[in-house]
């Protein structure tokens, strides 16, 4: 392996709730009420939608994708999901700092150092809204495709919250079979007194419509039998994937630099203009901290 590059899933797509449009020549995040699935081909109108939306559209009984059923890759919990809190470079998208709550990656002009993580209420760093927790979700959408994913990347707190609790609850359920389990991503609307009364939605996982939970645990223990007859390995495959996430400092790569801009600063998003001269490590670092100062 390549030290220093993180080993992810292969990506075939990618999950939104809503998409992103253009207005004033910058390119805006609109949240939508129902789920999106786009290739990872985009154009200048946006992402190219991938095949799987529209046959999974027309299922549906309004023509809103609101459920989308799904397998997991891992048996880990922490696999499927990765939650941290992050902080990015507003300009170029590139990851400055990543952290749990206790200790945190963080570029420094030393290079990338493990420091203690006070979490977003007590960074200097974190002021201003600049850094957030962040998740991205790794689900299978069917086909021959056995190892490849879609990605569902999320910074809200409802949908990590959320996510985070089931797929550790369906682990404790199933007994460790939740890479065997049949599930459902399924989009949910609430109001806050944040929100005003507006809904917000959210993802949350559950068994799959039409099923109990009797039925999938069956479902799960069979597909386990299956695939241990097969001499498929389980236990290996998050073992190779722990080993791969690992291997890099962040697992943010220079493709996901404007999914990264367009979540986290949709005020920074770029005109279609000149290109920009992209700032020195040491520029970026003192950027950082004059707008934690600022804040």
């Amino acid at each position: 392996m390549i030290k220093g590059l993180s080993i992810t899933p292969p990506v075939l797509g990618r999950i939104s709730i809503g998409r992103v449009v253009e207005r004033n020549g910058k390119r805006l995040p609109e949240k939508d009420d129902q789920f999106t699935i786009t290739s990872q081909i985009q154009s200048k109108e946006g992402w190219l939608a991938h095949p799987l939306d529209e046959t999974l559209r027309k299922a549906s009984t309004n023509g809103k994708l609101r459920s989308i059923p799904i397998t997991l890759l891992f048996n880990d919990p922490d696999l499927n999901l990765r939650a941290e809190y992050s902080l990015f470079d507003r300009s170029t998208g590139r990851p400055m700092c990543a952290g749990n709550g206790d200790t945190c990656r963080r570029v420094t002009t030393s290079g990338v150092q493990t420091l203690p993580c006070p979490g977003t209420d007590g960074c200097e760093m974190a002021k201003g809204g600049a850094c957030k927790p962040y998740g991205r979700l790794n689900v299978k959408l069917g086909g021959d495709d056995e190892l490849g994913t879609f990605i569902f990347r999320t910074t809200g707190y409802n949908s990590i919250r959320t996510l985070a609790a089931r797929l550790h609850y369906f682990k404790a359920v199933s007994g460790d079979l939740l890479a065997c389990l049949p599930l459902e991503l399924r989009l949910r609307g609430k109001s806050t007194a944040q929100s005003r009364g507006t809904p917000i939605y959210y993802v949350d996982l559950t068994i799959r419509d039409g099923m109990t939970l009797e039925e999938a645990l069956t479902q799960a223990k069979q597909t386990y039998l299956q695939r241990e007859a097969m001499a498929y390995s389980q236990t290996a495959l998050d073992a190779t994937a722990r080993a791969g996430f690992a291997n890099g400092a962040f697992e943010e790569g220079p493709d996901d630099t404007q999914d990264v801009i367009e979540e986290f600063y949709p005020d920074s998003s770029t005109k279609t203009a000149e290109p920009t001269v992209k700032p020195s490590l040491n520029e970026k670092l003192s950027r950082l901290t004059t707008d934690a100062e600022a804040a």
